[in-house]
């Protein structure tokens, strides 16, 4: 069972606030320490090998901690700078030095368990995930994550090809792991155990143990979780770890849990949970949206065929999302995920999700909408996008690469790397060669900041915009005409004020919080979580 299922009250990307450093495993005397916050990678490295493992960026451990709370090795309480002295005795008119970051020690292998889901950001189930410790103390860094194989043949070749992308990813990095710890995590099926489930996968444990030492690095502690409890694979006292397994700790009690609420993180359920928010529709709501789907696209080909057409459909695209993102901004749900989920497709109807999922299917389009992804419009747009997913029924599966795209990107601009790296994976699932998808997912994973990304995309736009308003109308004879055809000019203050989609924040624009960081808009749906 997943004792996280409940979300914390503010959203952080994924891993880094707070990170909580790398236990050791049960044997060693001398633990490593903790890591500084990492930024995660995103859900999927874009190496072949393993194009579907879900990654996060190695931890640089003199630049990414934050005022949260890290975790400290076992038995250790220096401050994050091990070279630096623990009390300061500068002269009272010296300037101070910054104060130590506090520290989490993780003690033992039912701290590291029950560490994991704050360290993803979310509950991995039926997962296999890899986390990377650098240094003498064992900071954590980078992670990948795949689901786990129901092909047992295949383990082998996933074990080689998660452990390559983890390691040869620090490398790249000049930060190559001193050590992995594994986690498996799968629920039992009907008639199965908890138990049966560990002896199930031992050899994808010890093969994963095999593939990362013969990259001469060594596993400290290999764990599978499954039914509420934990075993190790690596601990062979049974005194410690017997064989009906140890109960995890109760949710909220533990340290990690102490650091992550101190620092304002958030779990944010389940795997399975945040992939059901994103899938189609089924049953009889499911066959009438595909009719009115086809009633759409029955009805839009005409259109495009007309004169000017592909421009008039971007247009009533465009202002129908600005109708949709301001019914959804004054009507916010509450309640849990699905009940917030049953609201939002409340507000909108089939014939109005069926416009909206045609019209995003036009690139320009989709670009223009992406301008909807900061500020006070962030919640609504990502709401609008994760409905129109859930719209996509039957034979319009693969229409849904583009609202989904679209909810990764709201959630990558408003520093929710989690639910980024699941709505692109969802994207990616569909399509593998869509564009924007893979752009967004490779900055993810190489930790990125989006408002370059931002920046470039409201350019792009309005200088389509701007070159849409100065071409002549069709048929137009001179010059003069073409300037006659023109936009109105616009008013008085607003000379060279780039046009965007209502609603959307002008280029350049960028809400803060006072302290440089981007400030997450009014988030119904992320502040009550």
């Amino acid at each position: 069972m997943n004792p996280h299922s409940e979300p914390s009250k503010r959203s952080t990307d994924s891993n880094s606030a707070a990170t909580p450093s790398a236990p050791p495993p049960s044997t060693p005397p001398h633990p490593p320490e903790p890591p500084a916050p990492a930024d995660p990678r995103s859900a999927s490295d874009p190496t072949p090998p393993a194009r579907s493992a879900e990654s996060s960026r190695p931890a640089d451990s003199a630049h990414t901690t934050t005022p949260s709370t890290p975790t400290q090795p076992a038995g250790s309480s220096t401050p994050s700078d091990p070279s630096g002295p623990t009390h300061s005795s500068a002269p009272s008119d010296a300037v101070p030095a910054p104060p130590a970051e506090a520290q989490v020690t993780l003690r033992s292998p039912a701290e590291l368990a029950d560490a994991l889901p704050y360290l993803m950001g979310f509950y991995p189930d039926d997962s296999v995930v890899l986390i990377a410790l650098h240094g003498d103390r064992g900071r954590f860094g980078g992670r990948v994550r795949l689901g786990i194989p129901t092909d047992t043949a295949q383990w082998p070749d996933v074990a080689d090809q998660l452990a390559e992308c983890l390691i040869s990813a620090g490398q790249e990095r000049g930060t190559r792991p001193e050590a992995i710890l594994v986690y498996l995590c799968q629920e039992p099926v009907e008639g199965q155990s908890g138990k049966d489930v560990k002896d199930r996968l031992r050899p994808l444990a010890q093969r994963l143990r095999t593939a990362c030492g013969a990259l001469d690095v060594p596993v400290l502690e290999a764990l599978c979780l499954s039914n509420g409890r934990f075993w190790s694979y690596c601990c062979p006292d049974f005194r410690c770890c017997p064989a009906e397994g140890t109960p995890m700790v109760m949710p909220g009690t533990s340290v990690m849990a102490a650091a992550a609420a101190y620092a304002g993180m958030q779990v944010r359920g389940s795997l399975k949970e945040m992939e059901a928010r994103l899938m189609p529709r089924t049953g009889r709501r499911a066959a009438e949206q595909e009719k009115v789907l086809d009633a759409a696209a029955g009805a839009l080909v005409p259109r495009m065929l007309e004169r000017d057409g592909a421009a008039a459909v971007r247009r009533d695209t465009l202002d129908l999302a600005g109708v949709m993102i301001h019914r959804f901004r004054q009507d916010t749900p509450s309640g849990s995920n699905r009940a917030r989920d049953a609201c939002d497709d409340a507000l909108i109807t089939d014939a109005e999700a069926a416009d909206l999922i045609l019209g995003l299917q036009d690139r320009v389009t989709r670009d223009r909408a992406a301008e909807w992804m900061d500020g006070s419009v962030a919640a609504p747009a990502l709401r609008l996008w994760r409905a129109l997913a859930r719209r996509c029924a039957g034979g319009y599966a693969e229409h849904a690469v583009a609202p989904l795209t679209l909810a990764g990107w709201v959630c990558w601009s408003t520093e929710d790397g989690p639910s980024a790296r699941i709505a692109l994976h969802c994207a990616l699932s569909l399509d593998p060669d869509y564009t924007f998808a893979q752009l967004l997912h490779r900055a993810i994973n190489e930790g990125l900041d989006p408002e370059p990304l931002r920046r470039c995309l409201r350019e792009q736009n309005h200088a389509v915009v701007s070159a849409a308003e100065d071409a002549p109308a069709p048929g137009a004879d001179s010059p003069s005409t073409a300037k006659e055809t023109r936009r109105p000019t616009r008013r008085p203050g607003a000379v060279g004020r780039p046009r965007g989609p209502r609603g959307g924040t002008g280029p350049g624009a960028r809400s803060t919080d006072g302290r440089g960081r981007r400030r997450a808009g009014r988030d119904g749906d992320r502040s009550r979580r």
